[in-house]
């Protein structure tokens, strides 16, 4: 009886040239990867809701988490929604996205990182005492409604893989900043989907590559990148695949390899894949295509949002100007509303 389009669309693993397979995961209502969690928990939040008092739902969002979260929450009874985001820090679509629903969707834009913005979620949600005066939760991959819906898609993209190359056992690459969706592949694995293993790829803000590397987990301040949504230093899900390895570092780093890549490789990777295959990739797909490259994976990448959605890197890196396509530009160009605040979970 749910709304299917809410939270299922066409996930094609689409094949770029031989030996590079990627799963097209924007094929959502907001275009990003996030859809298929944020859209099946707004609809499983609906149910759980009353008529007597209304579910708080708190994200936050370094880009596309707070859109999906903002669709798939929008206008369901009984539930408001306040998505955290860094001000300044997210594309002008992705603002509009957050900014332009209205109803049960309050954007606030925060005077600091998403680690910050992570932090004050965390912070309100273990105030015991704040948490149930509000019936609080969080619709970020801290919660296991949104995020374990995330592992589905892996069943679907081995079944179209193992269909299309007769092989068993890919490894798959997964462009990681809050690391939830390489936790829900783990997951997927660990429910029995032959994964040979995986790799995580960074942008600059490489907390998680550092610690496959040295098992010393070490978070830095985070930096403004090209592929922002994944400008995380503290991953949340970090204890997530502490927990499912019993936190055995060689047992991890035995299952998953890790890359980082700067800003001039983004972009240098959006242009080859141009060029040579007729291919348009947003900034964070395209450390899943360079860490393809660089390991030799014999599987897939997660391609996680649309190239529109980030056309001003695609355009700088491709040395012209693209056109914004529908909906993309109608979007962009209408009027938000949000409230701005420091770093203080007070002011929340």
């Amino acid at each position: 009886e749910m709304t299917s389009k809410a939270f299922c669309f066409d996930v094609p693993l689409n094949e770029i040239a031989p030996g590079f397979s990627t799963l097209e995961l924007f094929h959502g209502p907001t275009f990003a990867f996030k859809d298929v969690g944020a859209g099946f928990m707004g609809q499983m939040m609906g149910r759980l809701a009353d008529e007597g008092k209304a579910i708080n739902v708190i994200a936050a969002t370094s880009g596309d988490t707070g859109s999906a979260v903002a669709n798939g929450f929008y206008k369901v009874n009984g539930v408001n929604v306040t998505v955290l985001y860094p001000k300044g820090k997210v594309s002008r679509f992705q603002e509009s996205q957050m900014t332009t629903l209205g109803h049960n969707i309050h954007a606030v834009a925060v005077e600091g990182c998403f680690d910050d913005c992570q932090a004050i979620v965390k912070k309100l949600l273990s105030d015991k005492d704040f948490h149930d005066s509000y019936r609080l939760t969080s619709a970020n991959s801290i919660n296991i409604l949104r995020w374990i819906p995330q592992s589905f898609y892996y069943f679907w993209a081995y079944k179209q893989w193992k269909s299309r190359t007769g092989k068993v056992c890919p490894t798959v690459v997964v462009p990681s900043g809050n690391i939830g969706n390489l936790a829900a592949g783990v997951l997927a694995k660990r429910m029995g989907l032959p994964i040979a293993g995986f790799v995580a790829a960074n942008n600059s803000n490489d907390t998680f590559f550092r610690y496959l590397e040295s098992g010393e987990y070490a978070p830095t301040p985070t930096v403004p990148t090209v592929a922002n949504a994944m400008d995380v230093s503290a991953p949340s899900n970090f204890e997530r695949i502490l927990c499912f390895y019993d936190n055995d570092y060689p047992s991890i780093s035995a299952d998953i390899k890790g890359r980082c890549y700067d800003d001039d490789a983004i972009r240098a990777a959006i242009k080859e894949m141009n060029d040579r295959y007729g291919y348009l990739s947003c900034p964070h797909s395209a450390t899943g295509y360079l860490a393809t490259k660089d390991t030799g994976a014999d599987g897939f990448w997660l391609s996680t949002a649309h190239y529109a959605k980030f056309i001003n890197v695609v355009s700088e890196a491709l040395g012209s100007e693209l056109p914004l396509i529908e909906p993309f530009h109608s979007i962009s160009m209408k009027e938000g509303q949000h409230t701005e605040i420091p770093v203080d979970s007070d002011a929340v």
